[in-house]
């Protein structure tokens, strides 16, 4: 593979895991790559599954002793971040990459892995379409959401011209048939 990635970003509720996931299940020549993070596990979230959780605490210990490749405060106290130890992992099964990754971290790794990476920014369709969904995921509280769309307004402009395609999410099934093409298109070179 190349130690190839490809790095899915979008505002959260934009679809990139729903995405991700379809990805996923059509090509066994990716793998996962799991983020760390320090907020509380959402749901059924699992350890080593959805995400590496820890405390904030043990994330600033990571970040002096230099385990990440990349990572960020997204809100104060909450970070989240890539494991160098994740990449070579992958890597030395002889897979290729697949993130699941916030808008500034997706931005990040393709600075870092340049012509190695593709990059794919999904947008919801609208910003209410955007505020459906979160609110539909149930998952977070009202003051919550309004975090998240503030944030996913400021990543739209962050991202402008920033990312190899953009993929309107309007339609899940033509999403996916537009991901898919992305992607193995970016797996054949």
């Amino acid at each position: 593979m190349d130690n190839k990635v490809i790095i899915f970003s979008a505002p959260s509720g934009a679809g990139k895991s729903t995405i991700v996931s379809h990805i996923l299940k059509n090509h066994p020549e990716l793998e996962f790559s799991i983020s760390a993070t320090s907020r509380a596990p959402r749901g059924q979230e699992q350890h080593g599954k959805e995400y590496y959780f820890f405390s904030a605490d043990q994330f600033r210990a990571m970040i002096a002793e230099d385990k990440f490749i990349e990572h960020e405060e997204v809100y104060p106290g909450s970070f989240y971040g890539t494991l160098k130890s994740e990449i070579e992992r992958i890597w030395s099964k002889g897979h290729a990459i697949i993130f699941d990754i916030d808008v500034k971290g997706g931005v990040n790794l393709k600075r870092i892995f340049g012509e190695n990476a593709c990059s794919v920014l999904i947008k919801a369709p609208s910003a209410e379409i955007l505020r459906q969904r979160l609110t539909g995921r149930g998952t977070d509280s009202p003051e919550a959401i309004e975090r998240r769309l503030a944030k996913a307004e400021s990543e739209m402009e962050f991202a402008d011209g920033k990312f190899d395609h953009v993929l309107v999410n309007d339609d899940l099934e033509t999403a996916f048939a537009e991901a898919e093409k992305i992607v193995s298109a970016f797996l054949s070179k």
